[in-house]
């Protein structure tokens, strides 16, 4: 059973859509890191649904309960297990589509490798049971930040649909994506993204798009040369999240279409005497390891499922039907409540790969 992440700082999230709750626990994480409910709590607020019109209108405040682990605002080193009661439940909006497959969802694949799906909602492919995961990147953030404070992960919105933001990566802050109601920090563009949420929302139907996220002032040295690379985990984190069809790191796929000499990036050397590139086409990531540039990733999320026009469809008694969904609460784009789960994604990761690095060379940081 394929949910747990991560190999010293290890999570695993338990729960379904409409079931009791959701949540997570916490393996690796050292002692001693300051930590309470609403470090959490902040986490979980940026990507609880009923924002505004442009996200489902569930109604959840996903209040986490933290169980073990703490002490006094003190982790104990020992499990840390947070758990978030779902409390606006509504199974019965899939009262009338529970009989069939749903396009584009997981209903057919769960139903083929158990033999059995949950009755209401998409069960553990819900995006819902991300809830788990972004309470663990807030442990995450705060052992990173312990050790090393100046660590920076930053998301935001940067294509829907066709429509492209233009966003400066490196001067980016936290407070201007926020600022906006879809975190895309583009004033003239994300009017325009605004209007096609909208628009798709009036139809009964859903749009897809890209974000993008940075990592600042990570140390070079993280990451394994050969199978857990550190763009491969975080591509194995990106793509594990609800909806997600591609990663990049840096120039991704352009980087196909250059020469080598168009490329590489060219070494220097700054005015603290420190290693540094010239450009950074490679993402902060060389041979599987962050090499002191800021990490810069893509993430491609493919339009949400649920839609409220007719599809064709079969049963679960194998017989070709129609189906249009009548009533539910779904995003009509899941982008501007997928910013943190970009984020959270990202912070597992590092923390991870940051407590392999102290495991493997205790120096590291001196």
């Amino acid at each position: 059973m394929a949910s747990h992440l991560g190999t010293l700082f290890r999570i695993s999230t338990f729960g379904e859509s409409h079931g009791v709750g959701v949540g997570c626990i916490i393996d690796g994480c050292p002692p001693g890191i300051s930590l309470d409910q609403q470090t959490v709590q902040v986490f979980l607020n940026r990507r609880r649904p009923g924002q505004n019109e442009f996200t489902t209108p569930r109604g959840e405040l996903d209040t986490c309960e933290i169980l073990s682990g703490l002490e006094n605002g003190i982790t104990l080193g020992t499990p840390i297990a947070i758990v978030v009661r779902n409390q606006d439940k509504k199974g019965n909006d899939y009262s009338d589509i529970n009989q069939v497959f749903r396009p584009g969802h997981a209903d057919y694949t769960t139903f083929k490798k158990y033999g059995i799906h949950p009755s209401s909602g998409g069960g553990r492919a819900s995006a819902r049971e991300t809830i788990g995961r972004v309470a663990a990147a807030a442990v995450a953030k705060a052992y990173v930040q312990h050790i090393l404070p100046n660590i920076e992960v930053i998301g935001w919105v940067d294509r829907i649909y066709d429509i492209q933001a233009k966003v400066n990566a490196n001067t980016i802050s936290f407070q201007e994506i926020e600022a906006s109601m879809i975190r895309c920090p583009d004033e003239y563009v994300e009017s325009k993204m605004k209007e096609k949420i909208l628009q798709a929302k009036t139809e009964g139907d859903s749009l897809g798009g890209v974000i993008r996220c940075v990592a600042k002032n990570i140390p070079a040295g993280l990451g394994e040369p050969v199978f857990d690379k550190l763009e491969a985990d975080l591509a194995k984190a990106m793509l594990s999240l609800p909806a997600v069809r591609y990663f990049e790191v840096g120039d991704g796929i352009a980087s196909t279409f250059a020469k080598g000499s168009e490329n590489n990036d060219p070494f220097l050397l700054n005015q603290n005497g420190s290693v540094v590139t010239e450009t950074n086409k490679s993402g902060g990531i060389q041979g599987g390891i962050s090499n002191g540039m800021p990490i810069v990733i893509s993430v491609g999320f493919k339009p949400v499922s649920t839609i409220f026009k007719e599809q064709k469809t079969v049963t679960k008694d194998l017989k070709e039907s129609k189906l249009k969904v009548k009533s539910g609460r779904h995003d009509p784009c899941v982008l501007p409540r997928a910013v943190p789960l970009v984020e959270a994604m990202f912070w597992l990761v590092i923390a991870d790969h940051l407590l392999r690095q102290i495991s493997l060379n205790p120096k590291f940081l001196k």
